[in-house]
């Protein structure tokens, strides 16, 4: 949706703020990080052979970190659009509903 489709009177903004894209690539990007440091600097033999020598923190982490990359670019690329319609004249006033007596 881009200006040119908003009725008139209305225009178009970007909501990325709060786009569940963002919130779920930073959690999958911050638990890829704290997978990718374990997996660097906490490897030990003992795991070395449950995993048959593969450093699978490490790479899990990696993964990880890069399905992050994909969500943020995304939600950056493409965002969230709203049309945000101007009020009509007086909406700012109260108005009674009840009816007239």
């Amino acid at each position: 949706m881009d200006d040119t489709t908003a009725p008139q009177g209305a225009h178009v903004e970007k909501v990325g703020g709060f786009d569940i894209r963002n919130f779920i690539g930073l959690l999958i990007g911050i638990y890829g990080l704290v997978l990718v440091v374990w997996g660097l600097f906490f490897f030990t033999a003992p795991e070395a052979e449950k995993t048959g020598g593969v450093n699978a923190n490490l790479w899990a982490g990696l993964g990880m970190l890069a399905f992050a990359a994909v969500f943020i670019a995304w939600s950056r690329l493409r965002p969230l659009k709203i049309v945000v319609a101007d009020n009509e004249p007086g909406a700012e006033q109260g108005r009674d509903i009840a009816p007239a007596e």
